[in-house]
């Protein structure tokens, strides 16, 4: 399939806020049973949630450049019962304006307390918000990966691993650039965040690495003879029908070399994995922001290689065809 940049962008960008609040919320729910100490309402909740923001508003700007008509941009929104795309462009907007509302409670402290279990576990607003949020959260993922997953004719993006990848990397990726948040406002939470950045980092790398392997090994349903409805044992295909390019041509193809896509695939296995947790590593150990910023950026770029690689390495079965060119 061709990669376009504009759904690269909008799933690399959601991917990083989802992951960014989902460390935000984490890290209070800890502080509530007295795991990790209480944070700052106005200057860590608030401003992380306006920095998730700011990541989602990038991604929603970069879908409109996926739209032939954006005036009606609405319309995507009317089969939800049925389309996994119509879902996510609901749920997109509901996690926006619930991470609006977490980060507006704590930044002007509007968090009346709700109720208390056992006099010790207390639950404010901004807890109950959050909880929802969450939910939204993962539901976002799981439409996000379902659009792709559910299409069951290109096989490399049919299986579950698909979603567990985009859950796993945009939390990664959220929670590196949680540990440089941390750091960056002289927050104790910065091990906490580095920590489990590694961990689902290394998590990714295992479903990663797993996707990759039975793409590999994938036994194509669709063949020359199928495509032509010829049983012959040997088939030479010597033109495509036509001189001129087309929209099939253009659209269900990457165009690249086939040096330059194993270029793309070893680059992301590099810089989304092992570079940002030698990086996170680091920056643990001598508490240097511009490190962990560092490695947040890092990972960033290779995870736009590796949405590069999962659009292209998906195999259109009409390539059958016009496979000359």
């Amino acid at each position: 399939m061709h990669p376009a940049f504009s759904v690269i962008f909008l799933t690399t960008l959601i991917g990083v806020a989802q992951g960014l609040f989902l460390a935000l919320y984490t890290g209070q729910l800890y502080s509530v049973v007295n795991v990790l100490p209480v944070q700052d309402s106005h200057s860590f909740y608030g401003l992380g949630s306006l920095l998730a923001l700011v990541f989602l508003s990038g991604g929603l700007i970069a879908s409109f450049f996926h739209l032939g008509r954006p005036e009606r941009a609405w319309r995507s929104a009317t089969q939800w019962r049925t389309s996994w795309l119509s879902r996510e462009v609901v749920v997109l907007p509901a996690f926006m304006g619930l991470t609006a509302l977490y980060g507006l409670i704590h930044y002007f402290d509007l968090n009346p307390v709700l109720f208390k279990f056992s006099g010790v576990f207390v639950v404010d607003l901004s807890l109950l918000v959050g909880a929802v949020n969450t939910l939204l959260a993962f539901t976002l993922f799981f439409c996000t990966g379902m659009i792709y997953a559910c299409i069951k004719f290109l096989q490399e993006w049919a299986t579950p691993l698909t979603v567990v990848n985009y859950m796993l990397l945009g939390s990664a990726s959220g929670f590196s650039l949680a540990t440089a948040f941390a750091a960056y406002v002289g927050s104790e939470l910065v091990t906490f965040y580095g920590a489990w950045a590694i961990i689902i980092t290394l998590a990714a790398f295992v479903t990663r690495s797993a996707s990759l392997l039975r793409n590999a090994r994938i036994k194509y349903k669709s063949s020359l003879r199928s495509a032509i409805g010829i049983r012959h044992a040997q088939i030479e295909q010597k033109s495509r029908g036509f001189m001129a390019g087309s929209f099939n041509t253009r659209e269900y193809f990457h165009g690249a070399s086939a040096q330059s896509y194993r270029v793309v695939k070893w680059l992301f296995l590099l810089l989304v994995f092992p570079l940002p947790v030698v990086l996170i590593s680091i920056g643990l150990g001598s508490g240097v922001f511009v490190i962990l910023a560092l490695a947040f950026a890092v990972q960033y770029l290779g995870l736009l290689a590796e949405r590069w690689f999962f659009f292209a390495q998906a195999n259109h079965p009409q390539n059958l065809y016009y496979q000359t060119v």
